[in-house]
């Protein structure tokens, strides 16, 4: 009944049942082949695995051997420290920039500020907290100069010193 049909045996392939990623693959993107021959035609149409195929010998997927190899996956979550309570002084920085203003210290201070919210930004804790000193230190240092002077304007209009 079967004249002019050659028999031709199948390729082993032994495919575990549960890894999808070798499963999922038609045997045409596993083997990569020029030309459909006949044989080639019916290796296309033959199921991929057959748990009652005895001919088949047991070949170990590569996946099964990596999911064996692979530990439990784990999720990597990145701290950051919290640089929200640093703080900036930037708002007396300002206010020190416009109003009082003693020798320019109210600019460096406004300067040291703004260092230390970009810092606050790059994540960099220690620089924002060595600016942030250093931008308190000298809106210390031009609010108590520029009031020293201002006490003294007052002193010296309430008493010009021709009285003495």
């Amino acid at each position: 009944p079967f004249e002019g049909v050659a028999w031709t045996p199948r390729p082993p392939q032994g495919l575990p049942q549960d890894c999808f990623a070798c499963i999922a693959k038609p045997p045409a993107l596993r083997q990569a082949s020029p030309v459909l021959s006949p044989s080639s035609a019916v290796y296309l149409m033959e199921s991929k695995s057959c748990k009652g195929d005895s001919l088949r010998p047991a070949v170990p997927c590569k996946h099964s051997v990596e999911k064996k190899t692979m530990t439990n996956p784990t999720t990597v979550i990145e701290i950051y420290p919290d640089t929200t309570e640093v703080n900036d002084y930037y708002l007396w920085s300002i206010f020190n920039f416009v109003y009082l203003n003693f020798c320019c210290l109210g600019f460096i201070a406004l300067a040291y500020s703004l260092k230390v919210r970009d810092k606050k930004l790059l994540n960099d804790l220690n620089g924002a907290v060595e600016d942030a000193k250093t931008a308190r230190l000298f809106n210390i240092t031009s609010s108590a100069l520029a009031t020293f002077c201002i006490i003294l304007i007052f002193i010296f209009l309430r008493y010009p010193l021709t009285d003495y």
